[in-house]
């Protein structure tokens, strides 16, 4: 996602859960500081850029001090389904030999 478009709208900052409300800010808070400099060194081409970013920073913090106060609600975690271990090609083939039938095994 980029930091400073029209995807960092409050309805989606609501889905966000507060880890990575915390990263975005990091990331909006770090671009911003090397925006910062390339305005100072004269590299900046976009300096509505600025503002943008400024404004996301802001909805995030303000999205955070809302679910502090408790106007927003925090969304539900996600279960992520537990993954069943993988078996290693040893295990699989062991695995393997053990369904063979009786008769397979007189053949063999």
């Amino acid at each position: 996602m980029a930091i400073g478009s029209k995807e960092l709208t409050p309805s989606e900052l609501d889905t966000f859960e507060d880890e990575r409300l915390v990263d975005e800010l990091r990331k909006a808070k770090e671009e911003l500081f090397n925006l910062r400099f390339q305005a100072a060194t004269g590299q900046l081409e976009t300096h509505g850029r600025l503002r943008a970013v400024k404004r996301d920073i802001a909805r995030i913090y303000t999205v955070i001090r809302e679910r502090e106060l408790g106007i927003r609600a925090t969304p539900a975690p996600l279960e992520v389904q537990a993954k069943a271990p993988k078996k290693s090609k040893k295990a699989a083939k062991e695995s393997a030999e053990d369904t063979t039938t009786p008769d397979e095994t007189k053949e063999a």
